[in-house]
């Protein structure tokens, strides 16, 4: 029941190798076709897209073959999708200035960062500006030059140091980029209202979870942000919005008990289907998700697993577990 199950967010579970993906993509096609959604799919190992392949490495056709004039291809790796025969309807880039320091508390434990350190962005955003604060930061040059702004700012100076050192990291991403701001966000919304479904593709940046959690969380943070407001004007009868559905994959980095509720994703699941905005949520390890973010899943499709917590977390609150 397509209709039913957009109505809610949702999960698919199961250990590595038993069939997630092709679950998943089935799910995608059955909204595809039902109508009653959009998909925005944040296609970690660029499977959904264009093509995947299965366990036994035989091609399986994606989404943009099987519906061409339905789904659109976005990437944040050209390089990587042309070689894959693809040619993206649009690439994504990143500003500097769309990083905010909530994105960079998401990606503590991935850059290895200390509490004390990941709270130094909110120091720096005050001090250069919500535009201007990383690009100004990277910029500097020097571990002395860093201790004075330490000084100046009232953070502590190795705190802040570290900080500098971890977020140079963002400089090797192809798809950041100094000179100017991106619509990448109107292009996804532009898409989404033409009644197109949009895959986004992160290539070589797949297997780089700080990367796809930065992305991710802030493309999801600025497009709910648009849902939000068209909610407004819909319940004051200014406009109508068909619900979208937002597949992210390796979930419990996002919706871990520490994290879940300063992240977007966890807001969503909990707001249920306050704004239109559902999670179709793919893990393989469900333990690591946040126990009220899984209590608000209206349907959990599960694979095999074989850790006694996972199987307790996908089954917990459902009678006769």
């Amino acid at each position: 029941d397509i209709p039913e199950l957009v109505e809610r967010s949702n999960g698919i579970f199961g250990k590595s190798g038993t069939g997630k993906t092709f679950l998943t993509r089935l799910l995608l096609i059955g909204i595809l076709q039902k109508g009653e959604a959009n998909n925005l799919v944040f296609d970690m190992h660029s499977e959904y897209g264009w093509k995947g392949s299965s366990e036994t490495r035989a091609e399986v056709k994606g989404l943009k073959q099987l519906f061409p004039s339905k789904v659109a291809v976005f990437s944040l790796d050209e390089e990587s999708s042309r070689r894959r025969g693809l040619t993206p309807d649009y690439v994504v880039r990143i500003g500097y200035d769309e990083i905010e320091p909530g994105d960079i508390q998401l990606l503590r434990e991935n850059l290895n960062l200390s509490e004390v350190s990941a709270d130094s962005a909110f120091s720096l955003e005050k001090h250069f500006g919500s535009e201007q604060w990383l690009q100004k930061f990277l910029s500097i040059d020097g571990r002395q030059t860093i201790f004075e702004l330490a000084n100046q700012i009232g953070v502590q100076a190795n705190a802040l140091a570290s900080l500098h050192n971890r977020l140079s990291r963002l400089e090797r991403y192809a798809f950041m980029d100094a000179t100017s701001t991106h619509g990448s966000v109107q292009e996804i919304i532009r898409y989404l209202d033409r009644g197109m479904h949009v895959v986004l593709e992160f290539g070589r940046y797949g297997n780089d979870i700080a990367a796809y959690i930065l992305v991710a969380n802030l493309l999801t943070r600025r497009i709910y942000g648009r849902y939000v407001e068209r909610s407004d004007k819909a319940a004051r009868g200014e406009e109508n919005t068909k619900p979208l559905v937002i597949t992210v994959e390796e979930a419990h980095k996002f919706l871990t008990p520490e994290v879940a509720g300063q992240t977007i994703f966890g807001q969503i699941a909990r707001e249920m289907r306050k704004y239109k905005v559902r999670l179709l949520i793919v893990d393989q390890r469900p333990s690591g998700i946040d126990e009220e973010v899984m209590s608000q899943l209206g349907t959990k499709i599960t694979y095999l697993l074989d850790s006694s917590r996972d199987i307790d977390a996908v089954l917990a609150g459902e009678s006769g577990s």
